[in-house]
């Protein structure tokens, strides 16, 4: 059966990304895992893998070209001579899920559907956890509409726009495909929201308080309802495509941090008219904006610090297996957090969360050198440290900005490793990082003077 290859969502602001060279050439034959070619976004390079085994047909993109999010870029077809043509449709066609206006007779209120998003590059489906907002409630751009777990961690899901939650479209413990839609945002308060499972067929209305009384909704409303041609002047006018004034700019992550580490104000990309969600390459554009005349004051936040070392030798294998064999400490990942957790130095037990492919493991790390003492633990709460173990990738740099705690990389350089260290100034100071960095990559290189 033919397979679909889209251009995947790499991250929460990006709608698109650029081909940058096909690894596969049409005709050819594929097998599942295949690498069919690279994928350029504001955060990284990265290759998509073939979803099945057969023919790469119906190339419908060459390299260079800018690819919506969800867009086919070509087939995996059982013979060659098929060109899947018939399905990829037009690149420029709008994406059904995100239609502001329902089909007919579909019976869900009018507004912009919000759809399950695309986090990782092997995920189909997110399971919906919990919902922050209830069917009617007001909502801003940056309000906490749901929440969505994938294999790897637990994410919240921002509404994007001002409005009202019109309909929930699925319900807590439900696992809904990437691109389904989840919710509805209406530009006016509906008059009966909507609460629905994701296989319900019929819609029903959800039981919501009494309202208070809002004179400028009702305004809207009661305008809303006059027949167009005797609109007053007043009425409320059709949402903008850039954000109001007050909320929030939509920006990738690396443009965001690089903004505020070079002291530019995305602002000026709003009130000049370029289209967001903003990336690197729009901080260009940013530059040869003429300067204002009077510049407002800036704030800026600290800048995140990112150090890198570098071990010529990678000794952590080799003590592994010796750990394993000698102290029966067979738990790789244990004895990873174990070392991780005596270099931060604290006095008192931490949490360390180790990722790799996908998944995520916490540790519970007491104070000393006593490697056996580490135990694994379940606890959802913010680890004290990350390390993200990248050494079986062909990843060979890092620079993903700060997360909610200080974060190690671990990447292959030759037959040693190279170490990165990423953190918010506000987590660690620069001592402290130099500290941790030094402390770790010391034991990287030899783990046995961990137990000196």
């Amino acid at each position: 059966m033919p397979r679909d290859v889209t251009m995947p969502q790499l991250g929460m602001a990006q709608d698109a990304g650029k081909i940058v060279s096909w690894l596969k050439s049409p005709g050819e034959a594929v097998t599942k895992g295949d690498a069919l070619f690279e994928v350029e976004t504001d955060k990284a390079v990265m290759e998509v893998e073939s979803p099945a085994d057969g023919y790469l047909t119906g190339v419908a993109y060459p390299e260079g070209a800018d690819v919506p999010v969800g867009q086919v870029i070509a087939r995996i077809t059982d013979s060659p001579e098929e060109t899947g043509t018939d399905d990829t449709g037009d690149p420029q066609a709008p994406d059904a899920t995100t239609t502001d206006r329902p089909a007919a007779g579909d019976s869900l209120p009018e507004g912009h559907k919000i759809t399950m998003p695309q986090l990782g590059m092997a995920q189909d489906t997110g399971l919906l956890v919990s919902w922050l907002k209830a069917p009617g409630d007001e909502v801003a751009p940056e309000d906490i509409l749901f929440e969505v777990e994938t294999d790897k961690s637990t994410m919240e899901v921002e509404a994007g726009r001002k409005g009202w939650l019109a309909a929930t479209l699925a319900q807590p413990g439900e696992e809904v495909p990437v691109g389904a839609p989840v919710a509805i945002l209406s530009d006016t308060r509906p008059e009966a929201p909507v609460a629905r499972a994701l296989k319900d067929s019929a819609p029903q209305p959800a039981a919501k308080a009494d309202p208070k009384p809002e004179p400028e909704p009702a305004k809207a409303d009661t305008a809303k309802s006059a027949p167009a041609k005797q609109a007053p002047a007043a009425a409320k006018p059709a949402p903008a495509t850039a954000p109001m004034s007050g909320d929030r700019i939509l920006a990738s992550p690396k443009a965001r941090r690089l903004a505020r580490e070079q002291g530019l104000d995305l602002a000026r990309l709003v009130e000049a008219g370029h289209p967001q969600p903003f990336h690197v390459t729009d901080l260009d554009t940013l530059r040869a904006l003429p300067v204002a005349a009077a510049p407002q004051p800036r704030t800026e936040a600290p800048a995140s610090r990112r150090l890198t070392a570098l071990c010529p030798e990678d000794g952590l294998t080799g003590f592994v297996a010796w750990a394993a064999r000698d102290l029966s400490l067979s738990d790789a990942d244990a004895i990873l957090a174990g070392l991780v957790g005596a270099s931060l130095g604290q006095p008192e037990p931490v949490t360390i969360a180790i990722d790799r492919f996908g998944t995520t493991r916490h540790f519970t790390v007491p104070p000393g050198r006593a490697l056996g003492s580490v135990t694994e633990t379940g606890t959802d709460a913010p680890p004290a440290l990350r390390l993200r173990d990248l050494r079986a990738t062909r990843v060979a740099s890092v620079a993903m900005g700060a997360e909610d705690a200080p974060v190690l990389t671990l990447v292959p350089d030759g037959t040693g490793l190279s170490i990165t260290l990423e953190c918010a100034a506000d987590q660690l100071s620069a001592e402290a990082a130099l500290a941790l960095l030094t402390e770790f990559a010391g034991r990287m290189e030899q783990p046995l003077r961990h137990l000196l």
